[in-house]
């Protein structure tokens, strides 16, 4: 008969599920916070329903508003929800007590990242039923869902990586209103307008802009178009803005 063992386990969890209790933890804590929840949920539903009421008085119709939306959800969740939670919690310094525990700073960087991956990916389904609901219709590819889904994914890398770079360098409040600053220029700035509402000079430009890249690639993918150079865009930005979030991102402010 084998015997039982009543001693305390006092090892940690295995660095997955660490990782994963983290991410649970920051999610939740963003959907608490209804400052938030305006500008993820209710600003793009906002935008999507006028769209659709007013979008061809003004020559933006809702198949090309649409995916437009979704690219502002990446853009406001992935980058300004991001930098000022963050801000805050290095003010407090949450980061830094939550860096001793064996969770450590890898994992709460994983965890920031795939919490607000988390968030952005539960606020695109929320947008695309909205859409298809109000008569979107989509004309997806194989080749151009996937191709729109991985420079979707790079583009929240890239504007992650932005977002810890700003609040990791700055005070919280300049992240604040850097944030909020670089939220709203870039709305216009392919997220929203195509960038054949430019002219040639500033739609070249606007084309090497990680918002540019993610508001070309949702709105030609949904109509089956396959453009290679967003993929390039966005991976180019994605690792720049990560490499620059490393070197100057600090734990405390």
């Amino acid at each position: 008969m084998t015997a039982l063992n009543f001693a305390p386990d006092a090892g940690a969890a295995p660095f997955g599920r660490r990782v994963w209790a983290q991410a649970t933890t920051e999610a939740s804590l963003i959907l608490r916070n209804g400052e938030q929840a305006i500008l993820a949920i209710v600003i793009p539903v906002a935008v999507l329903i006028g769209s659709r009421i007013f979008g061809a008085a003004l020559g933006l119709e809702l198949q090309q508003m649409a995916p437009s939306v979704i690219g502002l959800v990446i853009w406001s969740s992935c980058l300004t929800t991001l930098a000022i939670a963050t801000g805050f919690e290095r003010r407090y310094n949450v980061l830094e007590r939550i860096a001793a525990t064996p969770l450590g700073k890898p994992g709460i960087l994983l965890g920031k990242g795939l919490g607000i991956t988390l968030i952005t990916v539960g606020q695109i389904l929320v947008l695309a039923v909205i859409a298809l609901a109000v008569g979107w219709r989509p004309s997806f590819t194989v080749a151009s869902f996937l191709l729109t889904a991985l420079v979707a994914l790079l583009s929240m890398g890239a504007f992650t990586g932005l977002a810890l770079a700003i609040s990791g360098a700055l005070r919280p409040e300049a992240t604040l209103a850097v944030a909020n600053l670089l939220y709203l220029v870039g709305m216009p700035l392919g997220i929203l307008l195509p960038l054949d509402r430019f002219p040639e000079w500033a739609a070249t430009a606007i084309a090497f802009l990680p918002t540019g890249a993610l508001g070309e690639a949702l709105r030609q993918g949904s109509q089956g178009v396959v453009p290679g150079w967003p993929l390039l865009v966005a991976a180019l930005w994605c690792a720049a803005t990560l490499l620059l979030a490393r070197k100057v991102f600090t734990w405390t402010s």
